[in-house]
């Protein structure tokens, strides 16, 4: 189980900010730019800046924060930033299987959530799930453990064209867009192949054994992530 990490900036606020540094870091824990941070959160720079400084001068500091360099989570904040994680994503998964909400408008609800729940009512909804997987998106699930699982993905909009894909995962921020992916049958499992396109221009793919290709814009493509079919 994840232990909960305490301090003076444990807030829904910092929350959100450990856990979108977790997110555009990536696999290879990458810095992240205080205007990567500050676009993702859709709020000022100079605001990020401050809560950045804020963070790495608490006890225990939940990141490490050089000026111009960009930020990287402290162990005690990435341990935080995936006790999070591991939070919304369940909750998207109960909100969508048992609430029956659609999955455009799980993110949100779980966001709300997220920061309230008890360790104890997080392993009761674990257990109902079934300890899932992913969430409803595709997403991959931290362990209680805190162990996040790898998985190499590459966004649709860069795949090779005629080489076959499954589509493992979906952006869970825009919900118009998860609706045009309803439409389209555009869903974590579904086979995908692109047909034609460039990084600059709208793709042609052909999903599942559908007959017919379909046409993306980059927005859309870029939003879709793919493993090897």
């Amino acid at each position: 189980m994840l232990p909960r990490v305490h301090g003076p900036y444990t807030t829904e606020s910092v929350d959100d900010y450990l856990k979108a540094i977790l997110e555009l870091a990536g696999p290879e824990r990458e810095r992240v730019t205080s205007n990567a941070l500050a676009q993702h959160l859709g709020i000022r720079a100079a605001s990020v800046t401050g809560m950045l400084q804020k963070l790495a001068a608490q006890k225990p500091p939940f990141v490490k924060y050089e000026k111009h360099h960009g930020v990287r989570l402290t162990a005690a904040g990435k341990m935080r930033a995936l006790e999070v994680l591991r939070h919304h994503r369940l909750l998207e998964r109960f909100l969508h299987d048992f609430l029956d909400y659609s999955w455009d408008e799980v993110h949100d609800e779980a966001e709300r959530l997220e920061h309230f729940i008890s360790e104890r009512l997080e392993d009761r909804i674990a257990a109902k799930l079934g300890d899932p997987e992913t969430d409803p998106h595709g997403h991959l699930i931290p362990e209680r453990s805190g162990a996040l699982p790898a998985r190499e993905e590459v966004l649709l909009s860069r795949w090779a064209c005629g080489v076959p894909a499954e589509i493992s995962s979906v952006s869970d921020r825009d919900p118009a867009a998860l609706r045009e992916m309803t439409r389209l049958g555009l869903k974590p499992g579904v086979a995908i192949m692109v047909e034609t396109g460039t990084r600059n221009a709208s793709l042609r793919v052909r999903i599942g054994d559908r007959a017919d290709s379909v046409r993306l814009s980059q927005t859309l493509a870029s939003g879709i992530s793919v493993i090897a079919g």
